[in-house]
C-alpha cells in the first residue's frame, strides 16, 4: 500500500481510506481487469440466448486463465488470492455476480432464452463454478481446465452438448 501510495503521490492513510484494505484494492483492480474482458467475451461470442451465454462465459473463463498476472497472484499468494477473489463479501465475486446475472437478464428480456432458475441464482452458480475450475480445485484435476468447465457450463445452461470451442481461442 505504501508504494502504491507513493507512486500516486498520495499518503498510505488516503489510499486505505478510498479502498479500506489491501484485498480490497487489489479486488477492486481485478475487477476492472475483467470488466473490458467480460465486454470482449459478449461481443465476439456467437449465436443467442443460451449457445450465446455459453460463448461468452468460455470467452471470459479461457482470457482468466490466460493472465499471467492472476496466475502469478495466485501462485505467490496462494492464500490471499482466493480470498480477495472468491469471497462473497469482497469486491470480486460479486461485482462479476453481478454482470453475468446482467448478460442472462439480456437474453432473457430478449426472449432468446429461459433459464431454469432465476437469473441471478444461475449467475451465482455459474461464478462458483468457474471459480472452483479455474482457482480451487487442484486435488480433483479441475484447475485450469476450461473445457471441462465448458462442458457443465453447458449443461447448467440446458445445452444438449457443448459445441466444439473455435480452436483460435485454446
Amino acid at each position: 500500500m505504501q508504494a502504491i501510495a507513493a507512486e500516486l503521490g498520495l499518503g498510505r492513510t488516503t489510499v486505505y481510506r478510498w479502498f479500506g484494505s489491501r484485498d480490497e484494492l487489489i479486488g477492486e483492480v481485478i475487477v476492472r481487469a475483467a470488466e473490458p474482458l467480460l465486454i470482449e467475451a459478449r461481443r465476439g461470442a456467437r449465436g443467442e440466448g443460451a449457445e450465446a451465454l455459453l460463448d461468452t462465459f468460455d470467452r471470459f473463463n479461457r482470457s482468466i486463465a490466460a493472465s499471467a498476472a492472476l496466475r502469478r497472484f495466485l501462485e505467490r499468494e496462494r492464500e490471499a488470492a482466493l480470498r480477495v477473489i472468491t469471497s462473497s463479501g469482497g469486491r470480486v465475486q460479486p461485482r462479476i455476480v453481478a454482470m453475468i446475472t446482467a448478460l442472462i437478464a439480456d437474453e432473457v428480456s430478449a426472449g432468446a432464452y429461459e433459464p431454469p432458475v432465476e437469473p441471478a441464482t444461475l449467475a451465482y452458480a455459474m461464478v462458483r463454478l468457474a471459480e472452483a475450475f479455474l482457482y480451487n480445485d487442484a486435488a480433483a484435476g479441475m484447475r485450469g481446465d476450461v473445457d471441462r468447465l465448458r462442458e457443465v457450463e453447458a449443461a447448467m445452461l440446458g445445452l444438449k452438448r457443448a459445441r466444439t470451442q473455435d480452436p483460435q481461442l485454446r
